[in-house]
């Protein structure tokens, strides 16, 4: 007689929302019953053991579609004296911050400190820092290790790093998509801005970093789909217009979101025709959607 092996009830799983440090975005991590709300302090699993984080996303059930991912979980809530050290160090960070600056400027290096992480233990000091030249810091290692009485390890990082970190507002007037829930920065061209008929001359293009913006590449696909099925400038076409009947031209520009085409005709005339009403050799017979 066969028989059934009993099912293990986890019981419900919540995810929540974490940060180990102020400048870093919240993770997810995996936490039981739990009385953990926002702004609270807990310890939580780290790929070298544990850490102290601060919840900064709220408590939410975890969904169907990420269940088979692995999560590092929350171990327990803080204590007071762990949150008061937490914040403590934060303050000894940013004043680190302002430190490691001043001991660059008396060495006349040309680099900006980003940001300070002070280990719990007090044994090493990681300093970010931007610089468009090479820099020689040795003697600024030196003194720093004087200090802070700690190795100092020194990370340059780039402009959209800085940025990153350093966070900020758009020009859209919402916080920096790299600082709010960019995970990964992707490469970004010209060839975004010419496709999305940008002017290229144009600063807007650039973001906070100094770089071409991260958003240029958030319509690329759709702007490249909706400009296959368009002509290219200077192509030789036929339009309808009206009672004549089609009219030999030229294409002179085309307008991708409203998928229509200025035509030049013969007469030196021009007009703007819808898509549907053109036709040129090796047209594209799939319309787009």
């Amino acid at each position: 007689m066969e028989t059934e092996t009993p099912t293990v009830d986890m019981g419900p799983q919540y995810l929540i929302g974490i940060r180990l440090r102020e400048p870093l975005q919240a993770e997810e991590y995996l936490v039981e019953e739990f009385d953990l709300h926002v702004g609270d302090f807990c310890v939580v699993e780290t790929a070298t053991g544990t850490a102290m984080g601060e919840v900064r996303r709220p408590k939410r059930p975890l969904p169907e579609s990420k269940r088979d991912r692995l999560f590092r979980k929350v171990i327990r809530k803080a204590t007071t004296s762990e949150a008061n050290d937490w914040r403590e160090r934060r303050e000894r960070e940013r004043r680190a911050v302002v430190t490691c600056q001043e001991r660059a400027r008396q060495k006349s290096l040309h680099l900006k400190v980003v940001d300070v992480d002070i280990q719990p233990d007090g044994r090493r000091v990681t300093v970010l820092f931007n610089a468009e030249d090479r820099v020689d810091f040795r003697e600024l290692v030196r003194d720093l290790a004087r200090e802070f009485r700690a190795r100092i390890e020194m990370r340059q990082i780039g402009a959209r790093d800085t940025t990153k970190v350093m966070d900020g507002i758009g020009p859209c007037g919402r916080q920096l998509c790299c600082s709010s829930w960019l995970r990964k920065f992707e490469p970004i061209s010209v060839k975004m801005a010419k496709t999305q008929d940008m002017p290229l001359t144009d600063n807007r293009l650039l973001g906070n970093c100094g770089r071409l913006k991260c958003c240029l590449l958030y319509e690329f696909s759709t702007y490249e789909q909706l400009r296959a099925y368009l002509p290219r400038v200077g192509k030789a076409c036929q339009a309808e217009c009206g009672g004549g009947g089609c009219m030999q031209g030229v294409v002179k520009s085309i307008r991708v979101l409203k998928q229509t085409v200025v035509v030049g005709f013969q007469d030196g005339t021009e007009a703007e025709v819808p898509l549907d009403l053109v036709t040129w050799e090796g047209r594209p017979h799939i319309k787009p959607l």
